[in-house]
């Protein structure tokens, strides 16, 4: 009994002086769509930080699918695999939608973090604009 205490002591001692590392920090991002050549495909940058840190996350694997929330399972992207953009934790997708309105972009982060975002962007002529899930505004290019 006492060695079984001693070897838990050791075990606990080791762990603190080693250190266990840390839970990765969450991610945030910022998305920019812009209408590209052909109808409803759109060329979207992601720039994903760490949400406290507001460092870039660079390294990630990043896969975006998207969703038209006002039809449940009606409407899904087939998701796509971002490609490093061209400064640390800038991320580029192209998507391609299968009518106008609002869209949520699910935003898979895997890598440094793992983590899902999803933002919501209305994409159509009359409006240009995406909310995240903290309820910030971000731009959509036109």
């Amino acid at each position: 009994m006492v060695s079984r205490a001693f070897a838990c002591l050791v075990l606990a001692s080791t762990i603190a002086w080693t250190g266990v590392p840390a839970a990765a920090e969450r991610a945030k991002a910022q998305v920019v769509c812009t209408p590209a050549d052909r109808k409803l495909v759109y060329e979207c940058e992601i720039m994903l930080m760490g949400r406290k840190s507001g460092a870039p996350l660079e390294g990630a694997k990043l896969v975006v699918g998207a969703d038209m929330p006002s039809m449940p399972l009606a409407h899904n992207v087939k998701p796509v695999t971002a490609s490093p953009g061209g400064k640390p934790g800038m991320y580029t997708a192209t998507i391609e939608l299968e009518m106008h309105g609002e869209w949520a972009l699910r935003l898979d982060v895997a890598g440094p973090t793992r983590d899902r975002l999803i933002h919501k962007i209305h994409f159509g002529a009359s409006k240009g604009s995406s909310t995240d899930q903290g309820g910030r505004t971000n731009q959509m290019k036109k």
